[in-house]
This record gives structure tokens, sequence and C-alpha cells, in this order.
């Protein structure tokens, strides 16, 4: 008990010499290491959506018929290739007629934000220019833009169906054009200038009274400088065809205007006008030809009565005066004389004084008397008209214009139908001569009467004796074979059975049960085994040379 007792006392001292523990309070105000990692990335969040916030640039809405091609948050919006903003959502518009595209522009992209500035999409196109957007069909479409020029803001934009053909950084002009027809023209078309490429076309419309078609060009700079107030414009297809009574005329232009059509401008006679300013207006002619000829004075109408056929004669065809062209038939009628009993041909032609000449232009301007008095003049004279040959392969037929001597001077008519159809009153009729058709009709009866004077006759019996002597030769022909049938023919088929009977034979001999083939066979045996033999006694003499003088030894037993 007593052990117990002093154990328990020490226990009592050790317990006693042990401190108490000392509480200290936590400081609070020092963060753990722990947060430092949410804390950094949510600043750096902060300022990356500041940053966006600051970058970010003005937001505008397109409006489009559809959204083909069209992706939010794919496709870019695009000013010469670079990306100036990103599409971000697209919806209908309420009547849904057309689409909303939303457009989040760059902040470098604030100027496209004027009143004009265009949108369009890029897609592939197949246009009068040729084919572009050919680049969306690997990376997709886009949206093309052009900041406008105006001060005026604006956030709502109606989109391009067509892409501009001229964009506002191009320099050049633009000009009107009048023609009675579009053609082969379409937007895009090109402009040349010495076939070399200097514009397109811009747009087309159609009159308000419906009777023409203005065209609008762009000229690029520098060639601007050649469109004077004197140029002339032309269609310029592919091919200027022209079959008349000049004969045949063929004009080519680059392989483009075989495809897509174009016009040519150029001065007339070279020289250039003053330089014609923005949106000058000129008149669009079917035809270089057309375009350059130089402009007529007054025309004078004439009636011309033939008596023969007039069939080749269209209205357009050439009056020509010594190969002058003067003018063209306006019209080719027909009418019947009852006092002669017979039908005349009436020909409404269409001359151009002017044309003969500066002399003759002063002449008529000195001159006391009239257009009508000066060119009866001439027919007194004999001045008559005649139809000729144009063309021997379209037979096409023109009007000549000459002096034909000893002819009766034509007289004022203002009676006719023809006359009464165009309602100008007295007209001056020329007298007409026979066509030049007979002057061929003559010349093939000439022909006619040599061919009459070959001895057909004594051709046709000489040609005779030869078919005689000809089947003379065939008839001893066939004689030659009729021998050969009845002489040769059987001995070659004698000669033929025996050589059968031969080759009979020698295939009994040859085959495999036939006797020589057994004998041949029994042979080939006997001489195996006699080079065996001679093999074994070879081998023994080898192996045993004394045998040659001792002889075979024997065996022991």
């Amino acid at each position: 008990m007593t052990e117990t007792t002093g154990n328990t006392g020490n226990k009592g001292e050790s317990l006693e010499a042990i401190p108490e523990p000392v509480k200290v309070k936590q400081r609070d105000w020092i963060p753990s290491l722990i947060w430092l990692i949410p804390i950094i990335a949510a600043l750096i969040g902060i300022s990356l959506a500041v940053n966006t916030w600051i970058q970010r640039g003005p937001e505008i809405t397109i409006t489009f018929s559809s959204a083909e091609g069209l992706e939010p948050g794919k496709t870019k919006v695009k000013y010469k290739e670079v990306d100036i903003g990103t599409v971000q959502s697209i919806t209908l518009s309420e009547d849904h007629a057309y689409v909303l595209v939303t457009v989040l522009l760059k902040k470098e992209a604030k100027s496209f934000t004027a009143a004009d500035s265009r949108f369009w999409v890029v897609r592939p196109r197949v246009v009068g220019s040729g084919v572009s957007g050919l680049s969306t069909l690997l990376f997709g479409s886009y949206v093309g833009a052009e900041a406008g020029v105006q001060k005026e803001k604006a956030d709502r934009f109606t989109g391009l169906e067509v892409p501009p053909i001229i964009t506002r950084d191009a320099s050049g002009r633009q000009y009107v054009l009048h023609a009675r027809d579009i053609g082969s023209l379409d937007i895009g078309s090109p402009v040349y200038y010495r076939r070399i490429k200097v514009g397109q076309v811009t747009a087309y419309d159609l009159d308000d009274d419906g009777k023409g078609i203005t065209v609008r060009i762009f000229v690029n700079a520098p060639y601007e400088k050649f469109v004077g107030i004197n140029t002339r414009f032309w269609h310029a297809s592919g091919f200027d065809m022209q079959m008349n009574a000049s004969g045949f005329t063929l004009n080519t232009q680059s392989l483009a205007t075989v495809i897509l059509g174009g016009l040519s401008f150029q001065a007339p006679e070279e020289i250039s006008g003053p330089p014609a300013k923005e949106n000058t207006a000129f008149v669009l002619a079917e035809s270089q030809t057309e375009a350059l000829k130089e402009q007529d004075t007054e025309a004078q109408i004439v009636l011309l009565d033939f008596k023969q056929s007039v069939r080749g004669l269209a209205p357009g065809a050439e009056v020509s005066f010594r190969g002058l062209v003067l003018g063209q038939v306006k019209s080719v009628g027909i009418e019947y004389d009852s006092g002669q009993q017979e039908f005349s041909m009436p020909v409404l032609v269409e001359i151009y004084p002017g044309r003969l000449g500066r002399k003759f232009i002063e002449y008529q301007r000195q001159s006391k008397f009239t257009p009508q008095q000066r060119l009866q003049f001439m027919i007194d004279r004999g001045l008559s008209a005649q139809l000729r040959t144009g063309n021997l392969i379209t037979g096409q037929v023109y009007v000549a214009l000459d002096f034909f001597p000893k002819l009766v001077p034509a007289r004022k008519t203002g009676s006719g139908n023809m006359a009464g159809r165009e309602g100008t009153g007295s007209l001056l009729q020329l007298p007409t001569v026979p066509s030049s058709t007979d002057e061929i009709q003559t010349q093939v009866s000439e022909i006619a009467l040599k061919l009459s004077k070959v001895p057909f006759d004594q051709i046709a019996i000489e040609l005779q004796q030869s078919l005689k002597s000809f089947k003379g030769t065939l008839d001893s022909a066939g004689q030659l074979t009729e021998k050969l049938n009845n002489d040769v023919a059987p001995e070659i088929t004698l000669a033929m059975k025996d050589v059968r009977k031969t080759l009979t034979a020698a295939e009994r001999t040859l085959a495999e049960d036939a006797p020589l083939q057994q004998d041949l066979r029994q042979t080939l045996q006997e001489l195996t085994r006699a080079a065996a033999s001679l093999r074994i006694l070879t081998d023994y003499l080898e192996r045993h040379p004394e045998a040659v003088l001792r002889g075979k030894r024997k065996d022991n037993p």
C-alpha cells in the first residue's frame, strides 16, 4: 500500500510540472494562399471583358432577301479580303419577306456605319464579266462591304442582291448610251477601245416610253480621256457577218464578245473632240459601219419602174453610181397597167445627192434650180437605173445608176399606188434598162451554139466501135476461163486425190497402234538394256582394270 501511495504522489507531481497550453488568437486579416488562384482568374476575366468591351465595334442590321450561305458566328464580313466583322444572328422579318442579319463590326471598321455604305453576299456567280466568288466554294460565303462617304451614320442597311460592278474607289467616268435594243449585252459586258478592254457595262433599263434602252457604262482611268463629245459607240459582237451586194464581210472581236457581247467606241476620222463630261449621253449604233458613217444631207425619193423580174431585190439593197453607194431601196411593189395590159414592178429608192462630192454640193448651193430639175437634167443626158447581180451565191441584186445614151427621158408623175402610200406627192421617175442578166443569157446562148458544133454523132460511132472491141476481149477471156475449167481442173482434182491417199497411208503408219510403232518401241527397249549393260561393264573395268588381262575374278564363297 505504501509503494502504491508513493507512486501516486510522483504522478501528481509530474502532472503539476507540465505547463498549461497558451491560446493564441488566429489573425483573420492574412488570406490563405489557396484563394490567390480564383482571385487572379477573376482579375484576368474582368480585364478581358473590359478589353473586349473597349474593342467592341458598332452593331448593325442588314436586310437580305435570303440567308443562303450565311451562318451565325461563322460568316465573316470582309472588305478587300480583310475581316472587319462577324455575323451574330439571323432572324426573319415579321412579314417573312426578308431576313435580318445582325453583324458585329470591329472597332476599326466604324466607318462602315456611314449611311451610304453598301453590303452584299459573296457567292459563286456567273455574270457578264465572268465567274466570280469561286473561293467561296472552299471557304464558304461571306458578306462583302464597301464604306460610305456620308457623315450621317446608320445601323440598318438594305443589302444588295448583286455585287456592284464598280466600287467607289475605282477611278474613271460613267456615260449613258441610248439604243434600240439591248442586243447581247449584260451587266459586266466589256467595253473596248481598239480591241483593248477599257471598261464595262454597269446597268441598263428600259426607257419610259418602251421604245428604247438606256445603258450605263464605266470607262476606267486613264482611258476616259479617249471619250470625246464626237465619239461613236456601237455593238461589238463576236462575229459581225454581212452578206450583201458588195460581197461577204466578216469582222471579229475578242473571244469574250462571242459569249458575253460587248461595246466599242472610236472617234470618226481618228480626230477626238473635247473630252466628254461625266454622264454624257451617246447613241449606241448597231455596227461600226453605221456608227462611223458620215452624216447625210437631205434624201431624195425616186421611183423606178422595172419591166422585168426583181427577184433578189429587197428593201435595204444598195443604190450605187459607178460603185459609189448613193442610197438604198425603200420598197418593192407591183402594179397593173390597164392601158398596156401588163404588170410593172415599181421600186422606191432613197438617194443622197450630197454623196456625189464636195463640188457637187457647192453646185447645189449656188444653183438656182431645184433638186428635181437638176436630176432631170441628168436624166436628159441618159441617166437610168439597172438591176445588177451583186452576189452570185445569195442571188442578191442591187440598183446601179449610170448614163445610158439614146434613152427617152423620164416624165414626172404624181400618180400610182406607191406614191400614194408614201404621201410624197409628185415623184421623179428614172428610166430603167434591162438587167445585166440578159448579157449572161447571151453568153449562155453562144456557149450553146459552140456546143452544137461538136460532132457528137461521130464520137458516138467511135465509142460504139471501142465498146465492140472491148466486148471481144471479154469474150476471149471467158473462153480462156472455160478451157482452164475443162482441161486443167480435172488433172488438179486427180492430183489432189493422190495426195490425199498418201497422207492417209502416212497417218496409218504413224498411228499409235501401227506395227511400225510397236517394233520401234521394242528396238528402243533393247537399246536401253544394251546401254545399261555397257555402263555396268565400264564401271567394273574402272574398279578392276586387271580383269582385262586376268579375266573376271571368281567370287569367294
